[in-house]
């Protein structure tokens, strides 16, 4: 590490609602109500001390309202947040006592706390805070970490989870992973049994019947309840679930003489939670949002005894576990609430409680023995990871009569007649509620589930024990980085300092931010942990109320985002320098130390390793000598470059020719249709600044095969699509779906090149023996037209054929196969902003027709770049990284991104954009070798963005020549809005190709 280290100490932590007395200053904005809060080291070790002297005290772990332990079960369940004495902030470390099973796995630690001592946090190495000595310091008292089976952890991930080796997967509140040994207890299940349809009477149907009615008892079990209390109906997962409640439920609509029902959430609950009201709505039933710190103060709304009498039915759903930063509601609310304890608004009537327990019940015990909520829903993939579309709701037997059912499907019916309006349904709750034939082999893949889980884990509780501690000890580290400057590494956005399992899940929701304080975009954040092969989640998480409450976001910032073209799910993480969602990671009960310790590496690579010592160079233009150019600029006299001219024949140019009509290609989205900008008048005259030195075509490349080696020329056609033949065939695994450098980074190593005379690509590879693809599109009765994806834009494609399948399956090693875009079935789109109306159409291209980059821009990037690497970078393997299509020579570096249009020759391009640049950069296009700090010295010299290059939309001339592309044209440049431009003097005319 270069410059000053980081400085290591106590972050400052957010607390919504009540915090315990002397609790951490916040991290992130507030929430609304939140209290001021204290800051400093001896604060912070005095909190976590509290929460763990206090849990010792009373021989009860489960401090809080939510969850329980196996003992002191009843004091935990009526316990709420205390706020405990504070203690000397200098405690003694405490004897680290181990105890490791015949395996030497299972680590049971006694440390009382997470002290200087223990883990020296205030100045300590970045090797040391790293250290699974610290880690183990820095697990809670009496907590477990591993499950101590069969070698322990590292032996459960080998065996169970091979495919997790290099991959460091910290998105468990998204999906759980699925062990091996469950799939195959299934599929051998399915070998030896025949499972036949529920609804006949033959021996394999009773079979299947009964199998699934011990399922239900066994998913009973799981939640510590029986049959006399709970239904379970299978649904197809948890959002199914929500809406069967919300059409089931007893609502008393509005406007009649009974007083209306209501419904009532926690503002952090789930997009399907609030969609509820989407339903409520329509039988004019009103919805009211209510936020967690209102039910702490709830108790004032209080109803009579009169009100309580009333028997209006209202519904209050809130989450066990918030999905977005992993708090724990308390579950105590549900008893209070149903008995009038808390009242989310004052209303007379009876309320009834909704838990969404999908995210607590991955990683937690739920006992409904204790915890009677009326609806469970659940997700079993959140548990298991397999199978997926499988869901529950656990229905309370109390209130199950009380439900309403218009539709009926096979299986529901005791009787019914076909001719008359006559319905009579089935007495079970679960067969009234289970229309047509359930997921069946689904059913029966959740009893090995749950008895591999057990086997693995030893059970839920252990799961909490393991999960919670990789989580605390995360936490803690990641509060404690800091810049040189003393400004935190990450904004953490959480409703507690992660001291207690009971009102924590193993959720961490965080922003990563620069020395200023600046949040970076967690778009930028998630391409950089793909590089290290981390996989987070990214964005609001379908949680809005959550995401808005953590992070500032107003109702109308929400209404403004969307008007700035942000929706939910995409990559737009800023508008106006201004976060609109986070990055999450979340632990399983598979998660290991090392995936902890590999993303804390990670934070500390790309923030804290070299950054604290380096300026950014900045992204506004910049000028840069021309002399310097030529020494360093690639030669374009190459004899591999082509010059096709003379090889293309009249149907080529009747089929790519920009002036004939587009056919088969995909259309660039409406997003990116309406951010091309207006174009200049028609009389502008397209040119430089004044004094600015001419700009040429130094480099002209296209990839016939998408993400496999370029192939360069120095003169080339313009097609409809763009450069002639430029990415018109891509490889796809045996599903269909496109491999990229990305998943496969070999496919730099196959080298097609076109021969227009020949009318053939030729591909070759190192170790293979070339093999040669028509140019002729195969348009026989027997080419089978499919359907494909490019980042999730339809194309049309067809097969190119087994002998090209086993070509390209065996240099990679895997199934595949080659397939080419097809031009029949065409799509045309107006495309907004070019100087006319005109149908633009792509190729298997990700965003535009073309991409460019300039040399200067180049050089820059260059001197950036080897400041950091050991070995001298030539500047032919970075331009290749970049997998440009027109590399040209401008004077001035990054001056391309103010550009509106160019005009090469005969051809105008609208600039469409700057390009935002993935993983593929860190890739050395002649090797196949990752270097990750490609991807972060563009980070930190673009200023924490990755673009680089610029996009181009071709403008067709109506002409009846073919135009081309070469190498040495000149580019006439317009700049944006209006900027004032000057004409070219005569030399520079001259100069144009």
């Amino acid at each position: 590490m270069t410059g000053p280290g980081p400085a290591l100490g106590p972050s400052r932590q957010s607390t919504p609602y009540p915090p315990p007395a002397c609790s951490g200053a916040a991290t992130g904005p507030a929430a609304p109500g939140a209290q001021r809060s204290l800051s400093g080291s001896s604060t912070a070790l005095c909190r976590r001390a509290r929460g763990r002297a206090g849990r010792r005290s009373t021989g009860n772990p489960a401090g809080a309202g939510g969850g329980r332990s196996e003992a002191g079960r009843a004091g935990s369940d009526r316990a709420v947040r205390g706020r405990p004495q504070c203690l000397p902030a200098e405690l003694p470390a405490g004897r680290l006592r181990a105890q490791q099973s015949r395996a030497g796995a299972l680590v049971r630690l006694s440390l009382p706390l997470f002290s200087p001592a223990a883990l020296s946090m205030a100045g300590a190495p970045l090797g040391d805070l790293l250290s699974f000595r610290a880690f183990r310091a820095a697990c809670p008292a009496g907590y477990e970490y591993g499950y101590g089976y069969g070698g322990g952890l590292p032996g459960l991930r080998e065996r169970e989870f091979p495919r997790l080796r290099g991959i460091t997967y910290l998105d468990h509140a998204g999906s759980a992973l699925f062990p091996e040994s469950l799939l195959k207890a299934f599929t051998d299940d399915l070998r030896n049994n025949v499972y036949g349809n529920p609804h006949s009477q033959n021996i394999s149907s009773k079979l299947t019947h009964d199998t699934i009615e011990h399922v239900r008892y066994r998913i009973l079990q799981h939640f510590h309840t029986t049959p006399e209390d709970y239904t379970v109906i299978f649904t197809s997962g948890c959002t199914t679930a929500l809406k069967l409640v919300a059409e089931a439920f007893p609502w008393i609509p509005g406007g009649t003489k009974q007083p209306s029902s209501r419904f009532c959430y926690l503002t952090d609950s789930h997009t399907s939670v609030v969609g509820i009201r989407g339903i409520t709505g329509s039988m004019n039933v009103s919805s009211v949002p209510i936020k967690p710190k209102e039910i702490l103060l709830s108790e004032k709304n209080r109803l009579s005894a009169e009100e309580q009498n009333c028997t209006t039915p209202h519904l209050f759903s809130y989450p066990a576990q918030s999905n977005f930063s992993g708090t724990k509601y308390p579950l105590s609310w549900i008893q209070d609430i149903k008995s009038g304890k808390l009242c989310p608004i004052k209303i007379p009537g009876k309320w009834f409680v909704l838990l969404d327990a999908a995210s607590y019940v991955s990683s937690s015990p739920l006992d409904l023995e204790v915890h009677q909520a009326d609806f469970i829903p659940i997700s079993f993939y959140k548990i298991f990871g397999f199978p997926t579309g499988l869901g529950a709701l656990l229905v309370n037997n109390r209130i199950a009569p009380l439900l309403r059912k218009t539709y009926f499907g096979g299986g529901t019916a005791a009787a019914y007649l076909a001719g008359e309006d006559f319905y009579f349904p089935r007495k079970s709750i679960a067969e009234r509620f289970e229309d047509g034939t359930v997921s069946f082999l689904d059913i029966i893949a959740l009893k090995h589930g749950f008895d591999v889980l057990e086997k693995l884990t030893g059970g839920m509780e252990k799961i909490k024990q393991h999960t919670f501690a990789l989580a605390h000890y995360t936490y803690n580290v990641l509060s404690t980085l800091k810049y040189a400057n003393g400004a935190p590494v990450v904004r953490i956005y959480s409703d507690t300092d992660f001291s207690n399992p009971d009102v924590q899940g193993p959720i961490i929701n965080f922003n990563i931010l620069d020395e200023n304080g600046e949040v970076i975009g967690f778009s930028q954040v998630d391409k950089m942990a793909s590089l290290y092969n981390i996989h987070v989640r990214t964005g609001c998480f379908c949680n809005t109320g959550a995401c808005q409450m953590h992070l500032g976001i107003s109702n109308e910032d929400i209404q403004r985002n969307l008007q700035a073209g942000h929706v939910c799910g995409d990559d737009i993480d800023l508008v106006d320098g201004r976060p609109t969602g986070s990055v999450r990671i979340s632990f399983g009960y598979m998660s290991s130390f090392e995936d902890a310790q590999t993303f804390l590496k990670f934070i500390i690579a790309i923030r804290l390793s070299k950054s604290d010592a380096e300026i950014p160079f900045q992204s506004s233009v910049t000028t840069l000598t021309t002399e310097s150019v030529p020494d360093d600029r690639p030669s374009f006299n190459s004899a591999d470059k082509l010059s096709p001219i003379s090889h293309i024949s009249d149907t080529e140019l009747r089929n790519n020719s920009s002036v004939t009509m587009t056919t088969g290609s995909r259309q660039p989205p409406q997003a990116e249709a309406e951010s091309i900008r207006a174009a200049v008048s028609e009389t502008a005259i397209p040119t430089y600044r004044r004094g600015g030195k001419p700009i040429t075509v130094t480099n002209i490349y296209l990839y016939p095969i998408k993400s496999c080696s370029a192939f360069e020329v120095t003169e080339w056609p313009v097609g409809n699509q763009g450069l002639l033949y430029d990415r018109n065939w891509m490889v796809v695994n045996q599903n269909g779906v496109c491999i990229t450098q990305k998943q496969e980074p070999r496919l730099c190593l196959i080298n097609p090149s076109i021969d227009l005379k020949k009318k053939i690509m030729v591909i070759q590879a190192e170790g293979m023996d070339p093999i040669s693809v028509s140019l002729e599109e195969n348009t026989g009765k027997e080419t089978v037209i499919s359907e494909s994806k490019v980042c999730s834009h339809r194309v049309k494609t067809y097969d190119c054929g087994e002998r090209i399948a086993v070509w390209f399956s065996m240099i990679l090693a895997r199934p595949c196969r080659l397939i080419r875009q097809s031009s029949d079935m065409s799509h045309q789109k107006n495309t907004k902003g070019l100087a006319s109306a005109t149908n633009i159409s792509l190729s298997l291209v990700n965003e535009a027709q073309y991409l460019l980059i300039n040399v200067a821009s180049i050089l820059q990037l260059k001197e950036h770049i080897s400041a950091r690497l050991e070995e001298p970078l030539e500047m032919e393997e970075l331009i290749r990284r970049f997998r440009a299509n027109i590399v040209i020579s401008a004077p001035e570096s990054f001056e391309e991104e103010e550009w509106a249009e160019i005009s090469i020759g005969a051809l105008r391009f609208q600039v469409v954009g700057p390009c935002s640049r993935c993983q593929i950069i860190c890739i050395d296009q002649q090797s196949g070798e990752r270097n990750k700090e490609f991807m972060q010295s563009l980070s930190v010299a673009r200023g924490r963005k990755t673009n680089f290059g610029i996009y181009l939309m071709n403008q067709p001339l109506h002409s009846s020549l073919p135009d081309m592309l070469s190498v040495g044209s000149q580019v006439l440049p317009v700049l944006k809005e209006n900027m004032e431009i000057q004409p070219p003097t005569s030399s520079e005319e001259k100069c144009s190709g």
